[in-house]
């Protein structure tokens, strides 16, 4: 007779308990960078949103700047941190390609042989994340997970780049996911493109700088193409994301897509018809785009400036390199 496996079986139900954040130290405003690019603060302003951005100090790396994250999220969580059993990092700026950021934070937080991963779904990864803690927790995987953003852009920018150089800044957002009586995390809607791989990457590859054939790598990015792919097929995935979850865009207290470009913000807004009672997150402007971290950093800020959305719906969708996209509707801790 075959012996039946068993197989683990979780809560109905998750929510995000709390977030934490991390952001360089530096506030670095249009002016210091707008040489390298023969710009001005006015066009950045105009392009983009972005007044200033923060960057880490040089002894500062994505790591460092994870940790401050999560441990933020695991205090205001109120779960202990040794029952913490998965930790997950949404990067592309690990200073190693291993170890994993996942491993090292997880021990610096404090939770004990918690399951540890990176993921790399660049400015999705942070839905991403939220998408797969779900799973993990409602499929008995994982009782509390850790979620974080995290990235040091400033390493892999040329500062001479006028596609992409001036947008990137530096930090990490993090949350604490735990299961729940009633649903707090709606259905992720996810998926990528590849076939448009090319418009948003690294420029060359690690052995390529290695075998002298090619300057270190750095970040590129066709701004046309990104722009109309995100307005115009993001759109589609968001209104996927709130049908998915079974409520309409009048339900939401907040909006907080990808901190990529305020134009680009404020054109789903509108082809969303959000109302004007919908809090749109805009970290943007002072933070500037930090890729993974971004959509746990914004709502973080409007966390603290909007106390009153706590308990609201909060519709958070990531799109970037790859071309990678991920969405769902969640309750606000």
């Amino acid at each position: 007779m075959t012996a039946s496996l068993r197989q683990p079986q979780g809560a109905a139900h998750t929510r995000i308990y709390a977030y934490g954040a991390a952001r360089g130290e530096r506030v670095v405003p249009n002016d210091e960078l707008v040489g390298p690019i023969d710009s001005s603060d006015e066009w950045i302003r105009q392009r983009t949103g972005i007044v200033t951005r923060v960057r880490a100090i040089e002894t500062t790396n994505a790591i460092d700047l994870a940790t401050d994250a999560a441990a933020e999220a695991v205090s205001k969580s109120g779960v202990s941190p040794d029952k913490i059993d998965a930790v997950i990092v949404a990067t592309i700026s690990n200073p190693r390609q291993t170890p994993s950021v996942s491993a090292i934070v997880a021990e610096r937080i404090g939770a004990k042989d918690a399951a540890a991963y990176d993921l790399n779904a660049a400015c999705a990864g942070f839905a991403y994340g939220v998408g797969q803690a779900d799973a993990l927790i409602r499929g008995g995987g994982a009782h509390y997970a850790v979620v974080i953003g995290a990235e040091k852009l400033s390493d892999i920018v040329d500062p001479t780049d006028r596609s992409i150089s001036f947008l990137l800044g530096d930090g990490a957002g993090a949350a604490v996911v735990g299961p729940s009586e009633t649903p707090g995390i709606g259905p992720t809607v996810w998926g990528s493109d590849g076939s448009k791989a090319d418009a948003v990457g690294m420029n060359h590859t690690l052995t390529e700088f290695r075998d002298g054939k090619a300057p270190w790598p750095t970040l590129r990015q066709e701004g046309p193409t990104v722009f109309r792919w995100a307005v115009w097929e993001m759109v589609k995935v968001a209104r996927e994301a709130l049908a998915a979850a079974g409520v309409e865009a009048s339900d939401l207290a907040a909006f907080v897509p990808h901190q990529a470009n305020m134009r680009i913000i404020d054109e789903f807004a509108k082809q969303l018809g959000l109302p004007e009672s919908v809090v749109i997150g805009r970290d943007i402007e002072t933070t500037g785009n930090t890729s993974a971290a971004s959509i746990p950093l914004a709502t973080h800020r409007l966390l603290e400036e909007h106390p009153e959305l706590s308990g609201g719906l909060a519709l958070q969708i990531g799109f970037g390199a790859g071309l990678v996209y991920g969405a769902q509707v969640v309750v606000l801790p």
